[in-house]
């Protein structure tokens, strides 16, 4: 670009109407010098922009608002006023201009178009409050821009109502998946969302009865569900997700210790019998194993799953994870073993010694089995 200044002739060029052509030249060049002019300078060029928003030619328009797409400078008023403009010359300013506040934003975003919307999704940062305004244009390509945005800060709330809305999308439900930082509740929720539109494929066909293609589901999202936490926070929180919401099923619980984890274990008798984690824990572990029997009951949980949680308990003393190839498989290979000797020394024979398979025949077993 040329270097030149703001001069008298630029102004009477202006005044003089000259043709659009010229009247788009003087705007870029003007707004380009903008931020390096003088204060008096500046209040001069500020006068001229204001007019040229109300310029009747899309060129000057465009040519401003290209200009002033990133100046911090620019006046709040001509801002609004650009970003307020046909998509041409609003797209820009909607985008990149940090002049515009939310207040403007969210009423763009609900009065306005898809693109301008499409525009505001894709800013660098787009506060919690402006995303809760484009969730709620219920728009899927604008929701999946959003997500897909890491400079988009997005309140779990909001992104729940992303995951019932949109989670079996693939523009939606792919980009939130990859979102950093996705909350365990929002992602355990988006397998949810995800497994109730499979369900239908599933039962369409012919190979698989109802009850077969309901365990597939079953199984397939709860120890999805289970690989999800890794702090122990989110342990806590994925726990308490699932209680709330009458997921915390005896059979995801079996499976959390049955795969070594203990917190998830623990947290969820915790949260079943209503005490704190701690006092739970005391009683799991007590060595007189009268304190896990007590707590098993309180929890309300199958009679027939307590030899099986008493074997796992058992064999997490005798065995860790050593890091090495496979430690998970031998860990829960060995519980296994250990429950088919529990059930044996009751005079219940299992067939084979796979978990699923376990897990319904004791689902099926007479509550009066553990007195025996």
């Amino acid at each position: 670009m040329v270097e030149q200044t703001l001069n008298e002739e630029d102004v009477s060029r202006l005044l003089a109407s000259p043709t659009p052509d010229v009247r788009a030249e003087i705007a870029g060049k003007i707004a380009s010098q903008h931020p390096d002019l003088s204060a008096d300078q500046r209040r001069m060029a500020e006068e001229i922009f204001r007019l040229m928003v109300k310029d009747a030619e899309v060129r000057v328009r465009e040519a401003l608002s290209k200009q002033l797409k990133e100046n911090p400078l620019v006046p709040h008023d001509v801002a609004v006023s650009l970003a307020r403009d046909v998509e041409s010359v609003a797209l820009p300013m909607l985008q990149f201009s940090e002049v515009l506040n939310d207040e403007d934003l969210i009423e763009i975003v609900k009065s306005q178009s898809h693109d301008k919307q499409m525009a505001v999704a894709n800013r660098s940062h787009v506060s919690a409050v402006l995303s809760d305004a484009l969730v709620e244009t219920h728009d899927e390509t604008v929701v999946a821009t959003l997500v897909s945005n890491e400079g988009a800060e997005i309140s779990e709330t909001t992104l729940t109502k992303v995951a019932e809305e949109f989670g079996a999308s693939d523009s939606v439900g792919k980009t939130l998946i990859g979102r950093k930082s996705l909350p365990v509740t929002v992602a355990e929720r988006l397998m949810l969302k995800v497994s109730e539109n499979l369900r239908q494929s599933l039962m369409n066909r012919q190979d698989l009865s109802p009850e077969a293609a309901a365990n597939m589901l079953i199984q397939a999202r709860e120890l999805a569900v289970l690989g999800l936490a890794e702090a122990d926070t989110d342990v806590h929180k994925l726990v308490d997700h699932l209680y709330r919401n009458g997921r915390l099923t005896p059979s995801i619980i079996l499976r959390a210790v049955c795969m070594g984890d203990m917190t998830f274990f623990e947290s969820s008798i915790a949260k079943l019998a209503r005490i704190k984690l701690e006092n739970a824990r005391t009683l799991i572990h007590d060595a007189g194993r009268r304190g896990f029997e007590a707590l098993f009951d309180k929890a309300g949980l199958p009679k027939a799953f307590y030899q099986a949680m008493r074997a796992a308990i058992d064999v997490s003393y005798e065995m860790e994870y050593d890091g090495g190839p496979n430690d998970r498989e031998r860990f829960s290979r060995r519980m296994i073993e250990r429950i088919l000797t529990q059930y044996g020394d009751l005079g219940v024979q299992f067939e084979n010694d796979d978990l699923e398979y376990l897990l319904a025949k004791m689902n099926d077993l007479p509550a009066t089995m553990l007195n025996e």
